[in-house]
């Protein structure tokens, strides 16, 4: 009984705590539990606790006539505390509702959040009795309305998608413009806007943004989980970006982004939870039933830990993967985002701990009606054997390519004998890509990401600096294929900071050149450091954040130029692959390359360790129909050598090449070229075919 209300036997489905207008029905999946409580608290964190007093198969349920959104709650599950074989219930501690739409705030570090006695001498197979529900956040009952005023995704097809990659609270805090930094409505302020409207994105791609904690030792070091890597409510929206803990904030600030034509895609993190491994806290999935949502090791004491972060989810089971498949349907049907990037995506693809390209999790996605419209991100690798996968996904999933990354820093480092790697990225990875009818947008192609250096620390140091991340400087990437221009770090010297700049525009308009989808990480069009930490998860603070102070006009200028001159050319992002193939309608192959003479390279030419320059005419791909054919072709010229002459291909009759893109200046440019001409030492130059109606 609560208030002299009486708990009837309500439904099954769906799971979680649902409001009908009269009361609330609430539905927990526990294979293994004896018993399942609900917890109710009220403003002043009393405790009232019913029992759930139905079962059908393995989902607990129970309604409450009268209740209302806004009421707190948890669960307390009992069950056999058995570790040696794969049971971890312990009702001393409060749990999360898996399905919690809403969450009052993030657990506070505690040793009574350990279901077992931290200190003890047998570990995670001792049992802790000591309460954890004035350390936890509670559960929220929602009403998902919210008035969308005709909410329209701007849905951009792949071909014509910029995604620009950011934190919620690091785009947004040293923003001088913008009040209440650090929220889902300050990300969607009007300067955020109309700075990447100008900029020309077409997609913002936000950092974990379902509810995460901070792990114990960064705690002790005083540092906090900035990332957000450490998912345990796939429902409710982080609550630390929030300012009054309405979810309605979230909604807005997608229905802003998306007036303004920009769509809002999710990373994600289904691969783990932030329970981690055994000696981990009990915070929802690990109390509800640690034999069903995760993936145990032969002896079950332990976790699968081919995340590298203590465990990982059991899509196997169905009712973990019902959880996946529910959450992401609820972000698109609820709170409208328009896709997601899957965060070490190997694990979910894991089926008995296989990678299979035809597994589970991608059968469900790839036959939902709601999933299988929105844009779908892979990071195609975890940490387990075999788990570096890139280019096996299916379609629709795009992936993150960072062969791309690392063979485009190092053409532009001066590595020798990166031409052809160079030719293979440019013309979007068709290697690895092109197959089982994959499109040529499949590549998601970056120079830099929120893992490892921006672009201006890719330019200014050699090494990693992570020293603030209190681990001796060993954490993080040591590969980061970056240059410092001859000095480490902060300089005020005029050649190096040429060097710099220059650098970083042949990076940029490489990228916005290449087929594929374009990234680009937050700052970087600003000219952000991070002070050579490639590594900044941890680094809630100025490290971290975006300095808006230090933006360089000019570079953000030419990014703007670039990604214009990307959208205005379509022969740069084509659904189809170039393959160097005659095209059915005039014999022109649609993929040329040359060398600075004009003539076809040789197989001489692309094993030969000293070349520096590469040309390569572009047209429509042979494979495209007549209906969407483009006119005209691209030239284009990416020296990282000293300046040369470069002839260009004889133009049809009644056309002529014009100059239009030139990293080596940097400023705009539109003039006709002459038969052959000059390219600056270390720059990028496109020309475009004009004249005769094209």
């Amino acid at each position: 009984m609560i208030a002299g209300i009486a708990m009837t036997a309500g439904r099954p489905a769906p799971l979680g705590a649902t409001f009908d207008g009269a009361g609330v029905n609430f539905a927990l999946f526990s294979e293994h539990a004896e018993r399942v409580v609900l917890c109710l608290f009220d403003a002043r964190g009393r405790e009232t606790r019913i029992d759930l007093p139905d079962r059908e198969g393995h989902v607990w349920h129970g309604y409450l006539p009268g209740l209302r959104p806004g009421q707190r709650y948890g669960y307390r599950v009992h069950g056999p505390y058995a570790p040696r074989k794969g049971h971890r219930f312990n009702p001393n501690k409060l749990l999360i509702d898996p399905y919690a739409r809403r969450l009052t705030g993030s657990p506070a570090i505690h040793d009574a959040l350990f279901g077992y006695r931290t200190g003890h001498a047998e570990a995670d197979l001792s049992f802790d009795r000591r309460d954890s529900a004035a350390h936890m956040p509670k559960c929220v009952v929602t009403d998902p309305g919210f008035a969308w005023n005709g909410d329209r995704a701007p849905r951009h097809p792949m071909t014509g998608t910029v995604i620009y990659e950011a934190h919620v609270k690091g785009l947004t805090q040293q923003h001088p413009g913008i009040a209440e930094p650090g929220t889902y409505l300050a990300l969607a302020s009007q300067p955020i806007l109309d700075h990447l409207t100008r900029l020309g994105v077409t997609a913002i791609e936000l950092l974990p943004v379902h509810a995460f904690t901070d792990q114990r030792f960064l705690t002790d070091r005083g540092l906090r989980n900035y990332w957000g890597y450490m998912s345990y409510g796939f429902f409710a929206p982080e609550p630390r970006y929030m300012r009054d803990g309405d979810i309605g904030e979230f909604q807005q600030m997608v229905a802003r982004f998306h007036r303004a034509g920009i769509e809002v895609i999710l990373d994600v993190v289904y691969n783990h939870t932030a329970e981690g491994d055994e000696t981990g806290p009990t915070l929802s999935f690990r109390g509800i039933d640690n034999a069903a949502y995760y993936r145990l090791a032969e002896d079950p004491r332990y976790y699968v830990n081919e995340a590298g972060t203590g465990n990982v989810l059991n899509l196997d089971n169905p009712f973990a993967l019902r959880l996946v498949m529910d959450s992401l349907r609820y972000w698109v049907e609820v709170m409208h985002v328009d896709g997601f990037r899957f965060d070490l995506c190997s694990v979910l693809g894991r089926s008995r701990g296989v990678f299979d390209r035809n597994g589970p999790f991608f059968q469900a996605v790839r036959q939902d009606p709601v999933l299988n419209r929105v844009k779908l991100i892979a990071e195609p690798w975890d940490l387990g054997p075999d788990g570096y996968r890139l280019g096996s996904y299916p379609a629709p999933f795009a992936e993150w390519n960072d062969r791309y990354r690392d063979q485009i820093r190092s053409f532009w480092r001066g590595d020798a004998g990166m031409v052809g790697k160079l030719a293979k990225r440019i013309a979007g990875s068709a290697a690895r890509f092109d197959h089982d009818g994959r499109a040529a947008t499949s590549s998601v192609n970056f120079i830099a990401a929120h893992d490892g250096f921006t672009l201006m620390d890719t330019v200014s140091y050699r090494d990693k600096h992570n020293e603030a991340n209190g681990e001796g400087n060993r954490d993080g990437h040591g590969h980061n294929v970056s240059d410092n221009c001859g000095i480490e770090g902060v300089t005020g010297d005029p050649a190096v900071l040429a060097c710099r700049a220059r650098r970083r525009r042949n990076l940029m308009a490489t990228l916005l050149l290449s087929q594929g989808t374009p990234m680009i990480l937050a700052g970087d069009e600003l000219g952000n450091s991070q002070g050579g930490n490639n590594n900044a998860y941890a680094q809630d603070n100025p490290i971290g954040w975006v300095d808006w102070s230090q933006t360089d006009p000019r570079f953000l200028d030419f990014c703007r130029r670039a990604i214009a001159f990307r959208k205005a050319h379509p022969i740069l992002r084509q659904k189809r692959f170039l393959h160097s193939q005659p095209r059915p309608q005039d014999g022109l192959p649609d993929l040329f390359w040359r060398r600075a003479d004009g003539q076809a390279m040789e197989v001489v030419d692309w094993t030969d360790p000293g070349l520096r320059l590469l040309a390569v005419e572009m047209r429509t791909a042979s494979g495209t129909p007549a209906y969407a054919a483009l006119p005209g072709a691209m030239f284009l010229v990416f020296n990282v050598g000293p300046a040369a002459q470069v002839r260009l291909p004889d133009p049809p009759e009644g056309t002529h090449w014009r100059r239009r893109l030139d990293s080596g200046s940097g400023e705009d440019v539109d003039a006709p070229a002459e038969a052959a001409e000059m390219i600056a030492a270390e720059s990028v130059v496109a020309f475009v075919l004009a004249g005769a109606g094209i």
